[in-house]
């Protein structure tokens, strides 16, 4: 019996942000990449979100290999509640989270992507890679500055989130397995990387390194408009696997780095 394609489920979360979800809407229906699901996850907005999403929708009916695009819109507990209400409606066998204002690298991303996740002897638990930062208007402004490891394990990151949330390509069983810990509301992604990485192991299923970037994100998201929060959930989150000598430690690093830079 052959093997159904393999299906990459991208998560839209989004709420009120039309003009920056067109832009994302159109990086995912560029993809050469023909097995894609994508689901948008609206936060009940009230501007003209919805009227974009069903001319999306149509135009992707009329496509020679349409994509599969579904749309829940209801008020949510937050942006991780809306992440896990993704998780729970996809259908594919890799799942990214690529918010509004956030596209893919290239339009050939998923179909690396597919590729490199079954490369091996071993299907991939997780496919990542680098990430541009991007600004308003999409144009490139830098390479992220944390930038992945060749071979990641998931105690690199007592360094930082080493892979942006972006970049990431779960495999499905693990990510079904490992939703967002809702008592974070700004680092959740943090955390549930580390715990995918970690159900990877167990599995003994490889992370894959893209070696290019696979995304572009929108500089000024949740976490960067509240900074503080979220620096201060992470370092919760780093002492929770880390400990406190060794995140301390780590802090005191980016604390010198930073100062030494000027």
């Amino acid at each position: 019996m052959a093997r159904l394609p393999l299906k990459i489920s991208v998560i839209t979360v989004t709420r009120n942000a039309a003009p920056l979800l067109e832009r994302t809407m159109h990086s995912v229906e560029s993809q050469d990449y023909p097995f894609v699901e994508h689901l948008i996850i609206d936060g009940n907005s009230d501007d003209h979100t919805l009227t974009l999403v069903h001319h999306y929708m149509e135009r992707n009916s009329q496509r020679e290999i349409a994509h599969e695009i579904n749309c829940l819109s209801e008020a949510d507990e937050g942006i991780y509640d809306a992440m896990n209400k993704g998780l729970a409606l996809l259908t594919g066998r890799y799942v990214v989270f690529l918010n509004s204002g956030d596209t893919f690298a290239s339009e050939h991303t998923l179909s690396l992507v597919a590729e490199l996740a079954e490369s091996g002897s071993r299907q991939a638990g997780v496919v990542y890679g680098d990430t541009n930062i991007v600004d308003d208007a999409g144009h490139f402004v830098r390479r992220r500055r944390l930038s992945p490891p060749d071979a990641l394990k998931w105690e690199d990151f007592r360094f930082g989130m080493l892979v942006c949330h972006q970049a990431f390509f779960a495999r499905v069983d693990l990510a079904r397995e490992t939703r967002y810990n809702l008592k974070y509301r700004y680092s959740a992604d943090f955390d549930w990387c580390i715990r995918i990485m970690q159900l990877a192991h167990k599995r003994d299923a490889p992370l894959v390194n893209a070696f290019q970037p696979l995304d572009n994100y929108l500089q000024g998201g949740t976490s960067k408009r509240f900074r503080r929060r979220s620096l201060i959930e992470r370092f919760r989150i780093m002492v929770s696997y880390f400990g406190w000598t060794t995140t301390l430690g780590e802090h005191l690093w980016f604390v010198l780095r930073a100062i030494l830079r000027r």
